[in-house]
């Protein structure tokens, strides 16, 4: 039998647009001007207002917005020990965004597609075994649960995402290789999982921006670079995912892939089909969040090898541009899709967070509210 969560019609990815009063406070104690107890009393104030928000426009379930993090990344790399790494700052996000280069896109017209970025990438060096150092998730859900009338949903990134980022060649001191290094970070995260679970939590996402990787040819080929085998990282990613998941099933697990998602920019494309039999069959996880806000992502044929129990959210909802969508045009994607995959195993959302990071995304407050307004309206008339 499908768990309850593992079947709803509207989902929302995780990150929300940050207000103005919630970025100065971080600045504020980043420079020193506010200490941890006042930060943490203006995040819990933005953090009830997303709710509030995301309550009262009727999404199934809900998010803190991330208001905790700088980043999407923080929900691993701001709660481990061991990486080589400084104290994560507002002004210093900012500074590594800036290094992006855009680049428009002129295979489509101007306006109907946001930027695309070369990604400023920090591989991570180990100077010590990671080990769990702060459970901001636990945090992160502990609050927010206090306070929601929905089920609230924790989002995590996953291993993938994280290896990609690994330095491994310098970090041979701590780490064998890379398969003793996803160990641990498997280890750390199940403990994690472990108390969200006994905490009540019933909904966990798992960040994937790394399995898009695997269809878009510059990240192929700088994988080869490195002397790495594109497949074979793969395959090890699909096995670390699903280490994630045995022994909770309490949970709904959903999973997240994107191409990208930074300041209205993108730095992936590819379709779905090179990586989709073995992405949708060895996967464990009861929801699939994929990006089809774009041409980028290709067409729903993929959604053919989605086994039966499974449901796929379909990220509609562009994050990036302000141009709001229609119900009449959500509705016919919807109906596209359901050429390949049932109805009843169909879901949609916004195509990624609206803030990955503390920076937000080049759209309004008004404009987020009226997609995730889209969003929740759609699934109505759609499922009823």
């Amino acid at each position: 039998m499908m768990k309850p969560l593992a079947a709803l019609r509207s989902d929302v990815v995780g990150s929300l647009l940050r207000p103005a009063f919630l970025k100065q406070a971080r600045l504020d104690y980043d420079e020193d001007r506010i200490d941890a107890a006042h930060l943490r009393a203006i995040e819990d104030r933005a953090i009830a207002g997303a709710i509030h928000l995301q309550e009262e426009i009727g999404l199934e379930v809900v998010t803190d917005g991330e208001y905790r993090r700088l980043s999407f990344q923080d929900s691993f790399g701001e709660t481990v020990a061991g990486y080589d790494s400084g104290r994560a700052t507002m002004r210093f996000y900012q500074q590594r965004l800036a290094g992006a280069r855009p680049m428009q896109r002129f295979d489509l017209p101007l306006g109907n597609e946001s930027i695309k970025a070369t990604p400023v990438v920090q591989r991570q060096r180990a100077i010590a075994r990671l080990s769990l150092r702060r459970n901001l998730l636990l945090e992160e859900y502990s609050y927010a649960a206090s306070i929601a009338r929905r089920p609230v949903k924790v989002t995590l990134i996953g291993p993938d995402r994280i290896a990609q980022r690994f330095d491994y060649q310098n970090s041979t001191a701590v780490y064998s290789g890379i398969d003793d290094f996803l160990a641990d970070v498997v280890r750390i995260e199940r403990e994690v999982i472990a108390s969200l679970a006994s905490a009540g939590c019933r909904y966990v996402q798992i960040d994937a921006p790394g399995y898009t990787a695997y269809v878009d040819k510059p990240s192929l080929d700088e994988m080869r670079r490195r002397g790495e085998e594109p497949m074979e990282n793969f395959a090890r990613s699909l096995k670390s995912d699903n280490a994630l998941l045995d022994g909770f099933p309490e949970l709904t697990f959903g999973i997240h892939l994107c191409r990208g998602n930074q300041s209205s920019m993108w730095h992936r494309e590819g379709t779905y089909d090179a990586i989709a039999e073995r992405l949708f069959n060895e996967l464990h996880h009861d929801r699939f969040l994929l990006e089809y806000d774009s041409p980028r992502a290709g067409g729903f044929e993929p959604l053919r090898f989605v086994p039966k129990g499974k449901t796929v959210v379909l990220g509609l909802v562009s994050t990036k541009l302000p141009e709001l969508e229609t119900v009449d045009e959500l509705r016919r994607r919807v109906d596209e899709a359901a050429r390949y995959v049932a109805l009843e195993q169909l879901a949609i959302s916004p195509q990624c967070g609206f803030a990955s990071g503390i920076g937000g995304n080049l759209i309004g407050e008004d404009d987020q509210r009226r997609k995730l307004e889209v969003v929740v309206e759609a699934a109505r008339r759609i499922w009823g």
